[in-house]
């Protein structure tokens, strides 16, 4: 499967962060059932309190419909984090998006709310200089 568009700079954004990259394609298998997730990343935060390890979802919403491609993208965060539970239950998923989708059509009354019901963690990015702008839990 091909990378997204913004795959290299949103790796280059967290690692400018201080994460470090430990899957780039977070791969497993439940069943029969194949996984391929963009990102998985850790980061250390204390000696006492250990890691954040987290995996990322990268979209980019440049398909002709920008319902459409929410439709996916929220379907896939749900099975995806119904997925982690059984096999990586301490990461935590993010959908990441950049700066413009965010700043216009996640502004939306009615994708705010699908966000806020499904609880869907979103990293937002700025592609063109390779940098998280906003992470929002």
């Amino acid at each position: 499967m091909a990378k997204d568009l913004y795959h290299d700079s949103v790796r280059i954004a967290l690692e400018k962060e201080g994460w470090k990259i430990t899957d780039d394609s977070f791969l497993f298998r439940l069943g029969r059932i194949s996984f391929r997730m963009d990102l998985g990343a850790e980061k250390v935060i204390s000696a006492e309190k250990g890691s954040e390890k987290i995996v990322i979802e990268i979209k980019t919403f440049t398909q002709a419909s920008f319902i459409h491609a929410f439709h996916e993208a929220t379907g896939q965060y749900d099975n995806y984090l119904l997925a982690l539970e059984d096999i990586a239950p301490e990461r935590q998923l993010y959908l990441a998006i950049p700066f413009e989708i965010w700043a216009s059509y996640f502004q939306e009354r009615f994708i705010q709310k699908v966000i806020e019901r499904k609880h869907i963690k979103l990293l937002i990015y700025d592609p063109l200089n390779d940098k998280i702008v906003l992470w929002k839990s």
